[in-house]
């Protein structure tokens, strides 16, 4: 084994729909130990405030989980978590584990109707606690209400012109007369409100979330011009009837994370702030990139989407600060998937094309199969000459070739 590949950092995010951050980084670990039994494999399975979040954050600080059942995104009750930090000062809400898209039925799939109303109730119950800093991850979600779902669980009233409450999901966004913000809960005012999400989301504008991930979501094209001119009518009301100052709610970075739940809590005053800027301190990941031989990252796909907040781009970014070579592992790779920076070589784990459901299936096989791939021909790479050593190797003007001379890993073939 090349010494220069004695420690390998697996650094992946998870797998929509399919792996966990943890499992990605199982799988991953498994293919690396097939090539390379005795490397030293650190795992660090990463989160950008969606799926997993509250898990890894819990486990990274010696925190724990509180189990409880709130509002799913289709309103009915879902079983879910949020995290207590070590420390015992700080919870974690992660809103996918509420209102994230694997809780939508397929059936089901349309961001007019689908609510945050659990990630409300969720921090209300954090609070419960006697925490005093509550850490929201944005990611994942199934939902584009502007976070309107999570302020009515936390006591504002949404009502339409006749004084009526408005029913959950971003398509009635467009009937808000007006925002009645005097049931909201009192401790808010004396609560660190963070919210962790992709700084490239905003609420409203040709970049709008619903226009970027509203069909992700299920979304038709009539749909998408609902719900975006529900969300500009929801920061209209929302800016006027809290009193929002400082903030842009339409175009300030982070206001469309989750379907805008960004700008919903925002205009409760909370802060929105770079994901990895707050989740990766937690787990040491410069220091553990710093002494990698090589990083591996991953991701379900890898295009020209992954530079704008994804973690293999951040991986490749911090690993480049460091030196670090760079692999990056993907079940789709799409248009740029080849041109991201700090990326050495991206590498597909589909051996064949094969139908969406068995690859989701067979996910942790098709993962570790491929990181096998790519560590032998990384080795096979290593083994062969330079230009320098090739010069060498080559006969001096007059010799004579000796049959059968070989050297090194260039032996003659058995094979008849």
């Amino acid at each position: 084994m090349p010494s220069v590949l004695n420690r390998v950092v697996v650094a992946p995010s998870g797998f929509k729909e399919s792996l966990s951050a943890q499992a990605a980084a199982d799988a991953i670990a498994a293919g690396v130990r097939r090539v390379l039994p005795d490397a030293e494999i650190d795992r660090v399975p990463l989160v950008d405030g969606g799926e997993g979040t509250a898990v890894a954050l819990a486990s990274a600080t010696g925190g724990r989980l509180v189990a409880l059942a709130a509002t799913g995104p289709v309103g009915e009750p879902v079983g879910t978590h949020f995290a207590l930090l070590g420390a015992g000062d700080t919870a974690v809400v992660e809103m996918a584990a509420v209102a994230g898209l694997s809780l939508v039925p397929r059936a089901l799939r349309d961001p007019g109707a689908t609510t945050t109303y659990g990630v409300g109730e969720l921090i209300r119950a954090a609070l419960d606690t006697g925490v005093r800093r509550v850490l929201v991850g944005c990611g994942d979600s199934g939902t584009s209400d502007g976070g309107a779902g999570a302020l009515q669980a936390l006591g504002a009233r949404l009502l339409d012109a006749d004084g009526h409450e408005l029913p959950h999901g971003g398509g009635e966004l467009s009937r808000l007369a007006r925002v009645d913000p005097s049931g909201l809960d009192a401790r808010l005012r004396d609560t660190e409100l963070l919210v962790a999400c992709n700084p490239f989301n905003v609420l409203c504008g040709e970049r709008g979330v619903a226009r970027v991930f509203g069909p992700q979501k299920g979304a038709t094209p009539a749909q998408v011009e609902q719900l975006s001119a529900g969300l500009e009518n929801w920061a209209r009301v929302v800016v006027r009837d809290l009193g929002v100052t400082g903030t842009d709610l339409r175009h300030d970075p982070g206001t469309g994370a989750s379907g805008g739940l960004g700008a919903g809590l925002a205009a409760v005053g909370a802060r929105l702030l770079p994901r990895f800027d707050v989740l990766l301190d937690h787990l040491d990941l410069d220091a553990r990139l710093a002494r990698a031989d090589l990083v591996l990252t991953a991701e379900g796909a890898l295009d020209h989407q992954t530079p704008r907040g994804k973690i293999p781009a951040e991986v490749a970014r911090r690993a480049k600060l460091h030196g670090r070579p760079v692999l990056a592992l993907a079940g789709t790779l799409g248009e740029g998937a080849h041109e991201l920076p700090g990326v050495d070589a991206c590498h597909g784990i589909l051996p064949a094309p094969m139908a969406l459901a068995d690859a989701l299936l067979r996910a942790s096989e098709l993962l570790t199969d491929a990181t096998e791939r790519a560590l032998r021909m990384i080795l096979l790479g290593s083994r062969l000459p330079g230009p320098a050593a090739r010069a060498a190797q080559a006969p001096a003007a007059g010799a004579v070739a000796v049959p059968g001379a070989v050297s090194g890993t260039h032996r003659p073939s058995t094979v008849r």
